[in-house]
């Protein structure tokens, strides 16, 4: 997917304001930026957050560092008290909607971003002990 600096990426140029209620984490490789992974608390459903920019550059991919950081970020999310975790994502990035998909969450609508044709979602109450 292409930069959209103005649109669907203008979160990235303005961290602090966009994420200050949530958490962007980079993930480095010998010194250089390798991915991105982020949420924050969002509107769409009661004491929800949506996981955004999950990224990987080519060369981390493949290794199980996708899983990892899903799996980090739904554990800080659990760990804060949410109830759902909403994504979109677009059904060109064929390795993220599979990994969703085996990962529990389920296809909803109401895509909200242009660039995006699918929507997910995974309600944390069953996943509480």
């Amino acid at each position: 997917m292409g930069w959209e600096p103005e649109g669907a990426d203008a979160d990235v140029l303005n961290v602090e304001e966009c994420y200050g209620d949530g958490e962007f984490w980079v993930v480095e490789s010998n010194g250089c930026v390798v991915g991105t992974a982020a949420y924050y608390p969002i509107d769409r459903a009661e004491n929800a957050v949506e996981i955004r920019k999950m990224y990987l550059q080519s060369e981390a991919r493949g290794q199980g560092l996708g899983r990892f950081l899903l799996n980090a970020l739904e554990a800080v999310i659990i760990q804060k008290g949410f109830a759902e975790i909403w994504i979109e994502t677009a059904s060109v990035l064929k390795e993220a909607v599979i990994l969703y998909e085996r990962s529990g969450y389920e296809a909803a609508t109401g895509v909200e971003t242009e660039r995006c044709d699918r929507v997910y979602v995974k309600k944390l109450s069953v996943l509480r002990t």
